[in-house]
């Protein structure tokens, strides 16, 4: 009798406190009092500070590049540097469409090209674009590198650092390839080319920076690649190979200009060629008359280009973000925290795990409620940054281990949270029970077998505070601003497929602090089941 109530209780319970964002002592008319059970609510204080993250783990096919000087947070500047992917086996084509149309005599077979020779015509480092952050009309110029032999020995580094936002792009750059002036809105591109669209009514234009390359670097890369036809080496095997013995990749950096942020998609590298249009037996097409006596033209030459080598997930990319000391200065403050990305500011919170265990080590614990409330900013400057949409609650031990494994969100240890911009200008942990019990049995688990092995020789206070020595961060969470991917499962239900730090600018500024500065106490809402003895 007595379990079947408890069941109904904590059903109830569970579905009460899930959907009501004030919860109270549940009264007794929901089970006959003989059964001496009671359903309650209690607080504990949760104290906050900000934390600043030097460098983030950042596996993302998303390039950085560019500076923004906030009022609010100071500056900070982002560069990336990305490898090219090979196919594997990789040639040549032997044609390749023309860039622009041209009209010769017989050409019904016009694209159908022969090469007119051996020699790279030109040479492309294209980067594209799909958004960015700041002003779009703002002067800005950035410079491309190839990156350099340390870059290789980087690579190959088992601790992968590279993946971290405070690597030193400046110890891999080698040869400048090129340097281009642009904004991040090209007002040189007319309306009928920007809206453009194909027969599905999508947009054909992307917007990108082009760099002019030394055809003697695509050159050399030809003439490897037919060595690699004739057997004499293995550089187009794969990506790897490629990488390692024929171009390594390229850095690219801003080097003027400040108040913009590009979100750069991919980077291209797009040979040139010169060709023949030919006829059905091989012979190159004339070009039609072209002067008053009715001359034939000369041999056809168009000029063809192809994306040979890109950017892809299959390759490295790395970002770094430079901050300046402005962001350490904001990370002190005491009277509140902050949340700012990108490889900003976490805050960290230390829940009080041992009190709740001293108050309701006998009850059952139905659920853990953890608010975090963000101030009204006032927006007054032109390009202000928004309150992150997608935050991360993560044990501060895991930190590392959760971006680097690719893990997702369990709700367990680790618990996400979107934004209420609208209602209550919060991140709402509706329950965040099993991370507390986790915790609590944790180290009980561990006081157990230590008190057994003690035996007569144990003291509580000593091993408590040995506990808490070597276990600093076991009772502390972070709370981090991330992206969410998720992929549908079916109607109206989707998974988490990735959980990343989130690399464009955002931040919020919360409540909490340090309550002897100025700052306040969270509060850990937890709702409990009792049996009267």
């Amino acid at each position: 009798m007595r379990l079947k109530h408890i069941g109904a209780l904590l059903t109830a319970a569970l579905v009460f406190f899930a959907c009501d964002d004030t919860t109270n002592t549940l009264g007794m008319g929901m089970l006959p009092d003989s059964d001496g059970m009671s359903a309650h609510t209690i607080t504990f204080d949760v104290t906050t500070h900000s934390y600043l993250a030097d460098a983030v783990y950042a596996k993302t096919s998303t390039g950085y590049v560019g500076r923004f000087t906030d009022p609010e947070f100071g500056a900070y500047t982002s560069s990336f540097l990305t490898e090219l992917n090979c196919t594997d086996n990789f040639k040549f084509s032997e044609t390749l469409p023309p860039l622009y149309e041209e009209y010769y005599s017989g050409d019904t077979l016009k694209g159908k090209g022969t090469r007119v020779d051996e020699n790279v015509a030109g040479l492309k480092l294209i980067l594209y674009y799909s958004s960015w952050f700041g002003d779009s009309l703002n002067a800005c110029r950035m410079s491309a590198y190839e990156l350099n032999d340390r870059w290789i020995q980087e690579r190959q580094d088992g601790t992968k650092h590279y993946r971290y936002t405070d690597i030193n792009i400046n110890d891999y750059k080698g040869t400048l390839l090129g340097r281009k002036a642009y904004t991040a809105y090209d007002a040189t591109v007319p309306d009928s080319v920007r809206f453009a669209t194909d027969s599905n009514g999508n947009y054909t234009y992307s917007p990108s920076i082009v760099f002019n390359l030394d055809t003697e670097i695509g050159q050399k890369i030809y003439d490897l690649n037919k060595a690699y036809e004739k057997g004499e080496n293995n550089y187009f095997d794969n990506a790897d190979n490629f990488i390692n013995n024929v171009f390594k990749g390229v850095c690219i950096q801003n080097d003027f200009g400040d108040g913009t942020i590009l979100y750069a998609d991919r980077i291209d590298l797009q040979f040139q060629f010169r060709f023949h249009y030919v006829d059905s037996l091989g012979v190159a097409l004339k070009k039609k008359v072209t002067d008053e006596n009715g001359q034939i033209g000369e041999d056809s030459i168009y000029y063809g280009a192809e994306t040979l080598f890109a950017s892809t997930k299959e390759v490295i990319q790395a970002n770094q973000f430079a901050n300046s000391e402005k962001l350490k200065e904001k990370a002190e403050e005491k009277n509140w925290t902050y949340i700012k990305s990108p490889a900003g500011i976490f805050t960290e919170a230390t829940l009080p795990y041992d009190e709740i265990y001293q108050e309701l080590s006998k009850d059952t614990l139905n659920s853990a409620k953890l608010t975090f409330t963000n101030y009204n900013e006032k927006n007054n400057y032109k390009f202000s940054m928004d309150a992150p949409s997608n935050v991360l609650l993560l044990r501060k031990q895991e930190l590392k281990s959760f971006f680097e494994e690719n893990k997702v969100n369990d709700n367990i240890t680790s618990f996400t949270a979107i934004h209420n911009s609208v209602a209550t200008n919060q991140y709402t942990f509706q329950n965040i029970a099993r991370l507390v019990s986790t915790c609590i049995n944790e180290k009980k688990a561990a006081r157990d077998k230590a008190k057994e092995e003690a035996g007569t020789t144990w003291d509580e206070e000593a091993w408590n505070k040995k506990w808490n020595e070597e276990n600093p961060d076991w009772n502390k969470v972070l709370l981090i601003p991330v992206n969410i991917s998720t992929q549908s499962t079916g109607t109206n239900s989707t998974t988490t497929t990735a959980v990343e730090h989130d690399l464009q600018p955002s931040y919020a500024k919360l409540q909490g602090g340090d309550p002897d500065n100025g700052g306040t106490k969270l509060t850990l809402e937890v709702t409990y089941t009792r049996f009267q003895e």
